[in-house]
């Protein structure tokens, strides 16, 4: 099973998340701003890093708030050839300290934006985005408005994609 490691930072100002859109393989949806850690290169300077590239802004870390632990599998990658994939996704709290909003260029998003919010239960958004907010603390409004809060963070942090794995993952 190959493994990814990654890091991504929430970035939320008044009431506001910024969010890039990421499109993949004809996959699309809005995410964390953050990606893939380079070899060598420390989780925290690569959240920085991918906030600079993907949005424009320079930020400033506040804390790590969590580790997510995912295995995707073999058929929901973008070539099932590849097997199944196991992502650890180190997840901060960052502000914004300086740049200007723009979208990335030959990347693997196509533009970023702020949004507030109590506005995102409409957006077409990856399962990262709700899980890291609520690492924040954030309340996140499902598909039909209602909203869950910062509940069985350990539970959300330790998903495997199967019923026993969740399941061992009890406190």
């Amino acid at each position: 099973m190959k493994q990814r490691v990654a890091a991504y930072a929430v970035v939320v100002d008044s009431g506001r998340v910024l969010l890039p859109h990421w499109v993949e393989g004809g996959r699309s949806g809005w995410t964390l701003p953050g990606g893939g850690i380079d070899p060598g290169e420390d989780p925290a300077d690569a959240a920085v890093r991918e906030v600079l590239e993907e949005t424009g802004y320079d930020v400033e870390l506040d804390g790590l708030l969590g580790i997510d632990s995912i295995v995707v599998p073999p058929e929901m990658r973008l070539d099932p050839r590849d097997g199944p994939l196991h992502g650890l996704r180190i997840v901060y709290r960052a502000h914004v300290v300086g740049g200007e909003l723009r979208d990335e260029v030959d990347g693997s998003t196509d533009t970023a934006a702020w949004f507030d919010l109590a506005d995102l239960a409409a957006l077409d958004r990856v399962e990262l985005v709700d899980i890291a907010l609520r690492m924040a603390g954030f309340a996140v409004p499902d598909d039909d408005g209602r909203t869950a809060g910062a509940q069985g963070l350990l539970t959300l942090a330790r998903r495997a994609g199967d019923a026993d794995a969740q399941a061992s993952s009890e406190p």
